[in-house]
C-alpha cells in the first residue's frame, strides 16, 4: 500500500477496474469470432444476440487465461466460482443483462508490485472475474441517430479490480503500465488500448488525512496512459475545488475529453444493488480441478519479477535496472544477448536504459523494431571497455549505427576517425603543453579548485580532438601537478 502525498491538504485515493480482452479466437459463451475491425454485426451469433432457445457454453480458453493471470499475481484461483446476471438496460446490451461474476469470482486477491522512480510500490488486488463484453453504440456516422454494432457482444473479458491503494496519478499510471506488461507478457491479452483490448476505469476520490474515504467518481474507458494521467489530475483538482467551495461530491460515472482536458458526468454511478445480481440459471458453477491449475503452472513463462530477480542474481544489476529491463519479454531477451556477448552487464544495462530507450521512445517503437542488433551494441561496448573509443565517441558511433550510416562498429570508428589516442608519448606532450599554456588554472588546481582541474582536462581533450582517454588525461595531470 502507498504512502500519501497531500495536494492542498487533501489525500488522493485511487482504485482501478481494468477490462482486459482475453486473446481467445472465439467469444466467451459462443463460437463467434472475436477479430477486430469486421463489418458491423457480422460476428454476432444467435447466442450473442440472445435469441430465444439459445444457451451459453463456457469457453475453456477464457478460463485458462484467467487461471494464468491468477498464478502470475500470486492470487487464489477459486476451485468453484459462480456466474451471475448483471441487469441493466442499454441499447448495446441485447439480453438486457450482462453475464459476469459477482459473489464468487474466479481469481481472488493477489498483488502487483512496480517501481515509481526508484521507490517500490505495491497495489493489492481484490479480484479478477470473467464476464462478457457488451456491443458498441455508433454515433459518428449517423445524423440524429445512433447505430448498434454487436460484433463485440460476448467478447471475453477479465475485469481486474484493485483496492484503493494508489495516491497519485503517477502511481496510477505506473500500476496500469505494470498490469499491461503482465497481461501481455503471459499472453492473455494483446494490450491494444486503441482497439479497446485494455480499458481502464479509475475510481478517484479525495479526503482530508485520517478521514473516511470520500465519494468516488469513476472515469471510464481511459485508452492511453497519457490521457489517464491528465484525466485523474483534472478530476482531483475539480473535486478539491468543489469541496473547498463547500459543495458535495456526488457519486457518478464520468468521461474524459482529451480535447478540453476535462472530465464530464455521463450518468449517476450505480451501486451493486442497482444491478440486481443473481446466479445465472443457464450456467453451472465453474469448477477448476487442482490438476488443471498444476498443468497451467507448468506451462507459464518466466514471469517479469522472476526474470528481474535473476538479473540481479546472475548479472549483479541493481533492482531498479532489472525491473526496467523486464518491461517486456523482448527487452529482457535483448539485454541478455548484449550482456553475454559484451561480458559487461552493467554497461549493457546503462546503454539500453539510456541511449537505446531514448531512441525507442522518440520513434514510438518497441525493441523488436530497433534498427540496431543486440550483437552490434555488444561489439560497441567491447570497444569502450578495451579503450578503442571514449564514451563520447561511442555515442557518435551509436548514432551512425542507429541511423544506418554503417553496420560494423570497427568500420564506423575508422571512417569517422574516432579511435581513441593510445600513444602515451603524444598524450604526455599534449598535457605538458596544456600545463604550460594555463599557468593560472594550474595554480588554482594546486589550491584545490576542482573547476580549474576540469578546465585543464577539457583543454587537453580539445587539443587531442576528443581522441584522448579522459581518465588517462586526468591521471597524467594529477601526476605532473603532484596532486
Amino acid at each position: 500500500m502507498s504512502t500519501s502525498k497531500l495536494i492542498h491538504g487533501y489525500e488522493v485515493v485511487i482504485g482501478f477496474e481494468t477490462h482486459a480482452q482475453l486473446s481467445t479466437h472465439s467469444k466467451i459463451f459462443s463460437r463467434a469470432p472475436t477479430e477486430f475491425g469486421a463489418e458491423p454485426n457480422t460476428q454476432a451469433s444467435a447466442v450473442d444476440l440472445a435469441l430465444p432457445g439459445t444457451l451459453p457454453v463456457m469457453n475453456e480458453g477464457a478460463v485458462e487465461r484467467a487461471i494464468r493471470f491468477g498464478l502470475a499475481i500470486g492470487a487464489h484461483v477459486a476451485p468453484r466460482s459462480i456466474f451471475a446476471r448483471k441487469n441493466y438496460f442499454y441499447p448495446d446490451l441485447p439480453k438486457g443483462y450482462q453475464i459476469s461474476q459477482y459473489e464468487i469470482p474466479v481469481v481472488q486477491g493477489g498483488e502487483i508490485g512496480f517501481f515509481l522512480g526508484d521507490e517500490k510500490k505495491t497495489v493489492r488486488l481484490v479480484r479478477a472475474h470473467l464476464e462478457e463484453d457488451a456491443g458498441k453504440s455508433l454515433h459518428e456516422d449517423f445524423v440524429g441517430q445512433s447505430g448498434i454494432d454487436l460484433n463485440r457482444a460476448g467478447t471475453p473479458l477479465l475485469e481486474i479490480v484493485t483496492e484503493p491503494d494508489m495516491r497519485s496519478s503517477d502511481e496510477a499510471v505506473a500500476y496500469a503500465r505494470e498490469l499491461h506488461k503482465i497481461v501481455t507478457w503471459i499472453g492473455i491479452c494483446d494490450g491494444n488500448m486503441q482497439e479497446g483490448s485494455f480499458r481502464c476505469d479509475a475510481n478517484v476520490s479525495v479526503r482530508k488525512p485520517g478521514q473516511p474515504l470520500g465519494t468516488r467518481r469513476e472515469i471510464k474507458n481511459l485508452n492511453s496512459f497519457r490521457f489517464m494521467k491528465e484525466a485523474i489530475d483534472f478530476e482531483v483538482r475539480w473535486q478539491i475545488e468543489r469541496l473547498e467551495d463547500g459543495l458535495a461530491i456526488e457519486q457518478a460515472t464520468v468521461l474524459f475529453d482529451p480535447d478540453t482536458g476535462e472530465t464530464r458526468a455521463m450518468r449517476t454511478k450505480e451501486d451493486a444493488a442497482d444491478y440486481r445480481y443473481f446466479p445465472d440459471p443457464d450456467l453451472p458453477p465453474l469448477v477448476i480441478a487442482p490438476e488443471w491449475i498444476e498443468r497451467i503452472q507448468g506451462e507459464m513463462p518466466e514471469l517479469p519479477r522472476l526474470m528481474a530477480a535473476r538479473f540481479v542474481a546472475d548479472y549483479g544489476l541493481p533492482e531498479y535496472d532489472a525491473t526496467t529491463l523486464t518491461q517486456s519479454k523482448a527487452m529482457g531477451a535483448w539485454f541478455e544477448e548484449v550482456a553475454r556477448a559484451s561480458g559487461q552487464p552493467k554497461l549493457a544495462s546503462n546503454w539500453i536504459m539510456g541511449e537505446v530507450s531514448r531512441r525507442l521512445n522518440a520513434q514510438e517503437i518497441g525493441i523488436e523494431q530497433a534498427p540496431l542488433a543486440a550483437a552490434t551494441l555488444a561489439a560497441l561496448i567491447r570497444r569502450i571497455q578495451d579503450g578503442t573509443v571514449s564514451n563520447n565517441a561511442a555515442r557518435q558511433v551509436f548514432d551512425a549505427l542507429w541511423t544506418g550510416e554503417g553496420s560494423d562498429v570497427d568500420q564506423v570508428i575508422e571512417a569517422k576517425g574516432l579511435r581513441q589516442m593510445n600513444d602515451s608519448g603524444a598524450l604526455e606532450q599534449i598535457v605538458d603543453e596544456v600545463i604550460a599554456a594555463n599557468a593560472a588554472n594550474v595554480e588554482q588546481v594546486r589550491a584545490g579548485k576542482d573547476k580549474a582541474f576540469n578546465a585543464l582536462v577539457g583543454q587537453a581533450m580539445k587539443a587531442s580532438k576528443g581522441k584522448a582517454n579522459p581518465q588517462q588525461v586526468g591521471d597524467l595531470l594529477r601526476r605532473k601537478l603532484g596532486i
